[in-house]
């Protein structure tokens, strides 16, 4: 996932709070106000002790100590503590309403974070090019879209608001810690540096470890995600303990990645905690002393306590934060590799042709990822309403030329052209090219729904009626209808109910069902056996009319009945030409011929016996 980055973390973090910032907005606020009446509470304690209980003057603003003063002063409130009680009460109802609107913002901000995060993720994800999703794990793809998100919510929840909330705590605690006692403030403020010292040093290291953390969960997903997919194949070779060592081998992998990352973060969190603690005992021992002097009074100490454990606290979390923020920093990293790869477009002015016409390669070559070529300069003509067939050895490039036709992989202009009535595909808008080309792949997918959704997966107000007659042409109608509930059979995950010709029969007749003007059927009859496969061919000869078929198969018998066949060999055009001309010539056509001919002659002899 090398892509070219083009958005900052700040700006993809701000297109992804679109829609919540004002309930973080109003989050913050909530948790502004939370945080000023708790700073209320030590200044109540301080003057109750210094100067309701005890004789020192008040030290009120001049409105408060005028309204304190009305009604009788310090002896006033003597007699009538229980004022001094609902004050207090009243300023925790207060900060229990805030808190709760707080936690509700937040969760409303988070969560519509999380939901625009997953929706632009997956709508990205749809329109990259298909070579991507080949080079790209899909246990790690998943992982991005799912653990990485949650991470970056949970520190935008977590922290976003604690930021705002620590700035006014860290400002109102020194103010009022310089207001009582500017000696005792400076020794309390010593600590903040070396708090903040450490935790930048310890900020890239425990960045490496999340990242590494990361990584190694994406291939854990992704081997676990292969054995569910693939369980029939781990059975069928009786992989089972090889799969487990694998998979409990790169378990190993991630636990101890977890581990060396959790005593980074035992380090981390000791050696905070000892310097905070150390720094509250010299305030507990410098204030009693001051205390003792007379230069520090009772209710004046008790609050310095208080406002100094408030202080403490915002820089403790700033700890927390910095390792929280450093592993938010490697998921929207990861996060951001996705949103940097470059989504499938068409070229300017991509037009939507009549697609009826004639199917030309000119001089096509073609290679993946700039290795050996699959394709070299490769020529010919598919005539419009025709069956056209396609026989080649195993890599010799035959479905490579599908892909390349479905603009599946685009084409490199210095690579030749491939044209549909005339029109290069490259300059044919790629829905409106997919829309009238039809792909029947050997292995097709099917999604865990109803034989029906599938089928209709690409019309899905179809009505029944048409979803059968596809079905029937497929040669499928029976086989579905032998079911408990016909066409509502749930296939599961990937088709799994199903045996490898129903999965390809209910392929063919989704195909079918979109009504395209070219339909491809790559391989796609090869699980099925002789019989239904001439039935099949036989149906879509009746029914396709003037839609250009092409087929491509390593069974003669498929394509024997093509208008016309082509002979590929290591990439290049070996043969073309009828059934009758190629098994009248001496060529790879006519050896493949006599091979399977002879297999069929030999298998019905045996029969017979």
């Amino acid at each position: 996932m090398e892509q070219k980055t083009k958005l900052t973390k700040m700006q993809l973090l701000a297109g992804f709070l679109k829609g919540s910032k004002r309930y973080f907005v109003a989050s913050i606020l909530a948790s502004a106000g939370v945080t000023l009446l708790d700073m209320l509470l030590p200044q109540i304690i301080r003057t109750t002790v210094d100067s309701v209980l005890g004789n020192e003057p008040f030290q009120l603003p001049a409105a408060l100590q005028s309204v304190i003063d009305t009604v009788g002063g310090a002896p006033y409130l003597r007699q009538h503590l229980y004022i001094i009680a609902l004050l207090v009460i009243l300023i925790a109802l207060f900060g229990a309403v805030l808190k709760y609107g707080n936690t509700v913002w937040n969760a409303k901000g988070s969560e519509t974070l999380v939901r625009n995060m997953r929706n632009r993720l997956f709508s990205h994800i749809q329109r990259l090019p298909f070579s991507w999703h080949m080079k790209t794990k899909t246990g790690d793809m998943i992982q991005r879209c799912t653990s990485d998100v949650d991470t970056v919510k949970n520190f935008l929840a977590e922290q976003l608001t604690a930021v705002f909330r620590i700035v006014i705590l860290l400002t109102m605690s020194l103010i009022f810690l310089f207001s009582m006692h500017a000696r005792l403030a400076l020794v309390a403020l010593g600590s903040l540096p070396i708090i903040v010292a450490y935790s930048a040093f310890f900020h890239a290291k425990i960045g490496a470890g999340f990242l590494k953390c990361d990584e190694n969960e994406g291939v854990l997903s992704t081997i676990a995600q292969e054995n569910l997919t693939g369980v029939r194949v781990v059975r069928a070779f009786g992989r089972e303990i090889y799969e487990k060592e694998r998979f409990e081998a790169q378990n190993n992998v991630y636990t101890n990645a977890w581990l060396k990352l959790s005593r980074l973060m035992a380090s981390f969190w000791a050696s905070g905690d000892l310097i905070s603690g150390l720094q509250q005992l010299l305030i507990i021992v410098l204030g009693a002393y001051f205390c003792v002097k007379g230069d520090l009074t009772a209710g004046a100490f008790i609050a310095f306590l208080s406002y100094n454990a408030m202080m403490i606290w915002p820089v403790r979390q700033l700890g927390r934060m910095i390792s929280e923020m450093s592993k938010a920093g490697v998921s929207i990293e990861r996060i951001r590799e996705i949103l940097a790869a470059e989504p499938e477009s068409d070229r300017p002015g991509a037009i939507r042709p009549d697609l009826s016409g004639d199917i030309v390669y000119d001089h096509v070559t073609f290679s993946y990822d700039s290795g050996a070529p699959v394709l070299t300069d490769v020529s010919f003509r598919i005539k419009s309403g025709t069956t056209f067939a396609i026989l080649g050895g195993t890599g010799s490039g035959k479905s490579t030329l599908m892909l390349l036709l479905n603009r599946l992989y685009p084409l490199p202009s210095d690579c030749g052209k491939i044209t549909i009535s005339g029109v290069d595909i490259a300059d044919i808008s790629s829905d409106w090219l997919r829309e009238n080309i039809g792909m029947v792949l050997q292995e097709p997918f099917l999604f865990s729904r109803t034989i029906a959704e599938n089928i209709s997966i690409a019309r899905p107000r179809v009505e029944p009626e048409e979803v059968r007659h596809a079905a029937a042409i497929a040669c499928l109608d029976q086989s579905v209808m032998e079911f408990p509930s016909g066409y509502d059979t749930v296939v599961g995950e990937r088709g799994v109910t199903l045996s490898g010709g129903q999965k390809q029969r209910t392929a063919i007749a989704r195909t079918l069902l979109n009504r395209g003007r070219i339909l491809v059927f790559d391989d796609s009859l090869s699980a099925v056996d002789a019989e239904t496969d001439a039935k099949i061919r036989a149906a879509l000869r009746h029914e396709l009319g003037d839609v250009t078929v092409i087929l491509i198969s390593h069974r003669i018998t498929t394509l024997m009945q093509a208008d016309e066949i082509l002979v590929l060999d290591g990439g290049r055009v070996a043969q073309q030409g009828t059934h009758q001309e190629l098994i009248a010539q001496d060529g790879i056509y006519k050896q493949i011929y006599n091979i399977q001919m002879a297999d069929t002659e030999g298998t019905a002899c045996k029969q017979e016996k």
